[in-house]
Order: structure tokens, then sequence, then C-alpha cells
């Protein structure tokens, strides 16, 4: 499509629709842009700030019409960093958008045409939800700073209020920071590849109130590491567990492969759907534990157990989901690559005291072919995989598994769609489709879809 228009340019257009990323659709002479921060149905002025073939971008610079859906952002530093990209739309909009995500990934990428999407699940309060902050630290104008880096850039910009996050967990970041000031442990310098300090995790159970810090540094070696440990300990309420991880390597990756135990325990706890969960440093757990619950007691309900079935439950992380499973069905086979959360898994079981779990480690393709070789039929499975979705074996092997019924709990609906797509083509049938807010103000939303074979 050929276009006449240049970078800087001011443009003025309607916006028609957002995309699954939540920017602003304007199409000019039939050419589209997408504008950060334009709402559908807003007439408004925008500079051009990228030229592609297809498409171009733009830089909102005048609302001229205002969308209803429209509210006052609570904090432009999280529009700066993209950590809060959808505050400038209402909640109610926000969870109406997501729902349209979820239907335009099924319609588009897994071309179902009649499938009912159901209004996404929010939060009666959005705020302060994620139980776990990852936070780089850095030398801002040669002082150590924790905050978050600028969008499509690794300039920090300083930030004491995440908003999104629990505020324990802000007032823990907040602390660590000064003590790392205070000691002059040196911040990490990205470009040099010096320094210490490189990132800062702080991991909270919602409703234990307990706390891990965890040192991301570049060496062993930390300056005055028994002071900041003491001091820590002193200053920073419901720690109970310090943590150093080790990563030397030039790499955007957080966290390196060697991690030591500096005070405390080696994990923290939390609670969930009336269970207690031990959770190490790696291991995955929900960032939003009450949506979390109402994400498993979703998928639960979708399974129908009456406690005769055997289910097999991929991609199981430390057992949240199979352990709840477990008290709903004969027995629960389930698989998780991690072999530290299998590790996990198998002492929460233990800690819960359910003993109809069966936990491997390795991949999940790999064991669900291997049982179906040993002719273990599952009558249920329940998938959690990570954003790219089933493995094409795995695809393969749960087909030959036949299950009645499969409960597919997706972060990703563009794969989950593809996905269903290659399930239906092996006669099973969509019946339902739940989308669920874990990540208020972020483009981000999980869905629970239930599978049902048709000849069952």
């Amino acid at each position: 499509m050929a276009n006449n228009f240049e970078k800087n340019q001011l443009l003025q257009a309607r916006v028609e629709d957002l995309t699954h990323e939540g920017l602003g659709v304007a199409k000019i002479e039939g050419f589209p842009f997408f504008i950060e921060g334009a709402l559908p149905q807003e007439d408004i002025e925008f500079k051009v700030i990228k030229i592609g073939k297809k498409y171009g971008f733009g830089k909102l610079e005048k609302v001229v019409n205002k969308s209803p859906d429209r509210v006052a952002i609570t904090d432009d530093i999280g529009r700066q960093t993209g950590t809060m990209t959808l505050q400038h739309l209402s909640y109610e909009a926000q969870l109406a958008f997501k729902e349209k995500v979820v239907r335009d990934a099924f319609e588009r990428i897994g071309h179902f045409k009649e499938l009912t999407i159901q209004p996404t699940m929010g939060m009666d309060d959005p705020w302060g939800y994620r139980n776990k902050a990852q936070i780089p630290v850095r030398m801002v104008k040669s002082k150590l700073e924790t905050g978050f880096f600028r969008k499509n850039s690794h300039d920090l910009i300083p930030v004491e209020d995440y908003h999104i996050q629990d505020p324990a967990i802000d007032q823990a970041i907040l602390m660590v920071r000064d003590l790392l000031r205070k000691y002059h442990i040196p911040a990490y310098d990205e470009q040099a590849h010096k320094g210490c300090m490189r990132h800062l995790i702080v991991r909270k159970g919602h409703y234990s109130g307990q706390l891990m810090v965890i040192l991301v540094s570049k060496a062993k070696k930390i300056p005055q590491l028994e002071e900041l440990i003491q001091e820590m300990i002193k200053k920073i309420p419901q720690l109970v567990s310090i943590i150093q991880n080790i990563n030397p390597a030039k790499t955007n990756v957080i966290m390196g492969k060697e991690t030591y135990c500096l005070w405390g325990k080696e994990y923290f706890e939390d609670q969930m759907l009336e269970m207690t969960f031990r959770i190490s440093p790696q291991s995955f757990y929900q960032i939003n534990t009450p949506q979390a619950e109402r994400l498993y007691q979703l998928a639960i309900a979708a399974a129908e157990l009456d406690g005769s079935e055997t289910v097999l439950d991929a991609y199981c992380g430390i057992g949240t989901l199979s352990l709840a499973l477990a008290k709903h069905a004969q027995a629960v086979y389930a698989m998780e690559v991690v072999v530290e959360a299998v590790e996990m898994a198998e002492k929460n079981a233990e800690i819960n005291q359910i003993d109809n779990v069966h936990f491997e480690a390795g991949l999940a393709e790999d064991w669900l072919a291997r049982w179906n070789q040993e002719a273990i039929r599952f009558d249920v499975v329940t998938v959690d995989p990570p954003r790219k979705g089933l493995d094409p074996q795995f695809i393969e092997s749960l087909v030959e598994q036949d299950p009645a019924k499969i409960v597919y709990v997706s972060c990703n609906p563009a794969t989950q769609a593809r996905d269903c797509q290659l399930l239906a083509q092996a006669g099973y049938q969509v019946k339902s489709i739940q989308p669920v807010d874990l990540f208020p103000f972020t483009n981000h939303v999980e869905t629970v879809a239930l599978l049902t074979k048709l000849n069952k």
C-alpha cells in the first residue's frame, strides 16, 4: 500500500479500534496508524513517529473528542515504563477490551465463528495486586536507584510507588535501596559490565504476609553483606528469607543459575484454595493470588469431577492446581519441566497430606507419550502451558489419549485459540471460554476453556 506520510507529520483522525496490545487504531485513506493512549471513537491529533510499508506509529498529541471510557491516569511513570498501559481506560472498559481480545483471537487465529465468550471476571479492587516484583538497580545521576526501565530502553526511571504491587513489597524495595546506599554497595553498570547489584526481587505471600527478598548480584562477593543482612532483618517486617542469586552473564535474563540462602528459609509460604504452599526463589506462582484462586476454581468446576476420575495436570509448577484437583479425583498425574518445582510440588503434597498425586520432572510431551505407552488412561486433562502454548507432540499424544474433557488454562489467547483449533480438528468441541483478569491495567488476560470430545 503506497503512502505519502512523513515522520513528524501532524495528522488528525478518528480512532476505530484497539489492538490486542491496547494501542489505538486510526486509518487515514485506508492506511492504519497505531497510537498509544488513544481510545476508540475519539477524534485525535497525532504526530507520525514511524512509517512502515503497511502501517505506521503515531504519538498522541491531543484528544479533540474524548471517549466516555477515558479516565484520568493515576501514574504517568506507569505509562512511561509500560507497567500500566491501560490506566487511561476505565476498569469496566478494560474488562470488555479483554473479552474482545479473546473473541478476536478465537475468530481470527482459531477460525471459530460462533463461540460465546463470557464477560471477563474482574476484581473489586484492581490495585496493589502483584505479589512479586523484579526491580532493576542502577545508578541515576550518580545515585543508586530502584525503578523500572523506560519502554524500549534500558534507561532506569526511579519509582517509589508502583501502584499495582502489594504496598509491603514497595516498602521492602525502598528499605533495601536505602541500605544499599548506606553501605555503598555499587549498582550494576550494563555497558561496562561492572558493579554489584543487578536486581532486587521481592515476593510476598498474599495470605501469609511472608516476605522473601532476592539479591541478584553480578558476582558472589557483596561488600558489607553481613551488615546488610542484619539491617534487613531488623527493618523489613515479616521477612522470612534472604536469598542471593548470582548472574555473571551479559544478558537481559534477570536470574542466573547459582542461588544461595543467606538467611532464614529457602522458601516462603502462602495459602491458596485452603492449602499451604512452599514457594522457592524461582518457582512459578501466579502473581495475583485471589484471582488465581478464582481461575483454578473455574478450572475445577469445568472438569466436573465426581471422585472416580484419573486426571492429568500438565505444566503443573509447584502443584497449585494439581493438589486442588486431587481433592476431587481418584488420582492425579502431573508433570513439570523444572526439577526444583517438582520437588516443591512433592513437598506441598506432603504438607497438605494429599497422597493421590504422582509428580514427574520432564517435558510434558515426553511424559504423556510415555504414559500412553504404559496404557495409563486419563478421564480429564488440564493444561496450563507457558505463553508459547502446547507443544505439537503433546497435542498429538493428547489426541491419542482421547480424554472426555480437556480444561485449557492459558495466559495467551492467541496460542490457546491455535491449539483449540487443532483439538477441534481431532473431534473436540469448545464448550465454554471464561476470561479472568489477573493483570489489571495491562493488556494481559488469562482464560479457562473447556473442550469435550464429541463422541463421548
